[in-house]
């Protein structure tokens, strides 16, 4: 059973909240190199909204290397459901949506959709285009926030190609070593296409570590808006697979910081 509270993510006051916070609002994709930190960005963003009684969507698309066993304890969530049986359908509506998604047993704003431990894109029948831009449309009318985690393989990845061109916002993240900064090179070009709008993309250098120069970055992408520095707390969490467990160390002052200024510029709040 969902657990529903009062403005929380399947109440029927939510759009009132919605209102009362008076927020932007929006969809974010997060997108970047293979082991750049999209995928922690992305449900700390998404934790840093439900925490403050935003109700969010955190759509996880990599089909590859599925994430949800990744980012948390299996014993902490409501359900096993899969995002496979959304894009299997011939539509996805709100109802598809919300008898599918995934909810977080101490997180009443959020609710996540993502394939499960052992599945692959080939589980499932293949989706389309359409189904992808018709799922993303019921995540903007489910909730006001919606965050997607985007693979790193945009070309094969319908879902993530998608959200990219339909996201209100993108954070285009990439790491400060030299395989994460000539991968983003080789696929730059493939946002230059005039369906890719250049003006919603914000350039982020990740994981930066006190001996490394974030300088490198800004040579490939031009002006870094957010530099989001290594921390070894956050570390942690990722290799426990506990990334909806508080930060509290002064390690993570900084990366905390670059979490919630990045919530106010895309969001407002």
């Amino acid at each position: 059973m969902l657990n529903i509270k009062k403005h929380s993510i399947f109440s029927r006051e939510e759009k009132r909240d919605c209102q009362e916070y008076q927020d932007k609002g929006g969809v974010l994709a997060v997108w970047g190199s293979p082991g750049s930190g999209k995928t922690t960005v992305a449900v700390k963003l998404a934790k840093y909204l439900a925490d403050r009684k935003r109700n969010v969507s955190l759509l996880l698309c990599d089909m590859t290397a599925p994430m949800l066993p990744c980012i948390c304890p299996p014993g902490e969530l409501e359900s096993e459901h899969s995002l496979g049986s959304i894009l299997a359908a011939t539509h996805v509506t709100q109802n598809l949506v919300r008898q599918n998604c995934v909810v977080h047993k101490h997180l009443d704003y959020l609710m996540m959709l993502g394939m499960q431990k052992g599945e692959n894109e080939y589980t499932y029948p293949p989706h389309n285009a359409s189904q992808a831009a018709e799922l993303i449309d019921c995540l903007r009318e489910l909730t006001p926030y919606v965050i997607i985690d985007c693979s790193s393989y945009i070309v094969n990845d319908i879902l993530s190609a998608i959200a990219l061109m339909e996201a209100d916002y993108v954070l285009r993240l990439v790491g400060c070593d030299l395989k994460s900064i000539s991968y983003l090179s080789s696929q730059l070009p493939l946002l230059q296409d005039h369906e890719w709008d250049a003006e919603k993309q914000y350039r982020v250098a990740s994981n930066i570590r006190p001996n490394e120069a974030s300088e490198h970055v800004e040579r490939v992408l031009g002006n870094v808006t957010f530099r989001i520095p290594h921390s070894a707390e956050v570390e942690e969490q990722v290799l426990a697979g506990n990334l909806f467990k508080e930060l509290s160390l002064k390690d993570s002052r900084g990366f905390r910081k670059e979490i919630e200024q990045i919530a106010r510029e895309v969001f407002g709040c």
